[in-house]
């Protein structure tokens, strides 16, 4: 696990920014924390802003290390999206503060209805005071995007607001493109009979994912909402594999972004297969099937119903 260390030091590396401009190309300096929100931004903006992304392709944001440079390019942004919901862990609110930064930061979850784990980790819905995890894996409900893109489009507006009705129409095309998406995924879900929607994967981040579209989480080889966590103990996989023979599970899902050794060793544990990565927590890189949101989840339901499918 990375710590954050490096963050101490670098207040005085950066030292106090001066007020919010427009980059060397004239466009609105913005800084995402990763990679899914990196799209978001570029459908919403466009050719009007320079986007810094953080935590890149195949990044894992759970236990990310700015650097210097990182630090620097949030001090001189206008405005901030982030995930939150404590994606993005500690690391980004040291950052900022030691960036001086006088940018807008905008939570792009912020106002929507959390999810939590109870004690034995299952996903409910999340209840005032209460204290247990929170999952921020909120991208993978295709609602909850449009919702991050109605916050993305609100936050450059504010930033720019000479460039707002230009904004306003990109995300327009956008949001009616994800509507169509979250139409289809319903549909090609549809093909898989209910009993057959049981999902395992490295770390627990499909509870969205599962609530709006009919399936069921029934583990994971890392039962947290975050990759920071140890490893399970030998009781723990031992029941998980107990758990994945008895539901009958047929296939479980490693991600493209973590080590999926632990996951081969369930699978062999447990007897079944494992499936094709899926995209989680960032896209993928430049060419592969997950270099977009739209091409994550369609990358993510196609392999999870051809792997399921009876």
């Amino acid at each position: 696990m990375r710590r954050h260390a490096l963050l101490i030091p670098l207040l005085a590396i950066v030292g106090c920014s001066d007020s919010p401009k427009p980059g060397d190309s004239g466009k609105l300096n913005v800084v995402v924390t990763f990679s899914v929100l990196t799209d978001f931004t570029k459908q919403v903006g466009g050719d009007k802003v320079e986007i810094t992304t953080l935590v890149g392709p195949d990044g894992d944001a759970h236990v990310f290390n700015p650097t210097p440079q990182d630090v620097a390019a949030i001090g001189r942004a206008g405005v901030v999206f982030e995930n939150g919901a404590k994606f993005e862990s500690d690391w980004f609110n040291k950052a900022y503060e030691a960036s001086r930064s006088k940018a807008n930061r905008v939570s792009t979850s912020a106002g929507m209805k959390l999810m939590e784990g109870d004690p034995d980790h299952k996903n409910t819905d999340l209840e005032p005071g209460h204290i247990h995890e929170v999952d921020p894996h909120v991208w993978h409900e295709v609602n909850n995007a449009i919702h991050m893109v109605g916050r993305v489009r609100d936050g450059l507006c504010e930033a720019d607001p000479a460039n707002s009705d230009y904004y306003r129409a990109n995300a327009e095309k956008y949001l009616a493109k994800l509507k169509d998406l979250d139409a289809w995924i319903l549909k090609t879900v549809a093909e898989l009979p209910p009993t057959s929607r049981k999902l395992v994967t490295s770390h627990d981040t499909f509870g969205y994912f599962a609530k709006r579209y009919g399936f069921t989480v029934e583990g994971s080889v890392l039962p947290s909402f975050s990759t920071e966590t140890a490893d399970p103990s030998a009781k723990d996989f031992a029941e998980l594999v107990d758990k994945v023979k008895r539901e009958k599970v047929k296939a479980i899902f490693c991600e493209a972004s973590h080590n999926d050794k632990l996951v081969n060793r369930l699978a062999q544990a447990a007897g079944v297969t494992v499936a094709t990565p899926l995209y989680t927590d960032a896209l993928g890189s430049a060419g592969s099937p997950g270099e977009t949101y739209d091409g994550m989840m369609r990358h993510n339901v196609t392999t999870i119903v051809a792997a399921l499918r009876p």
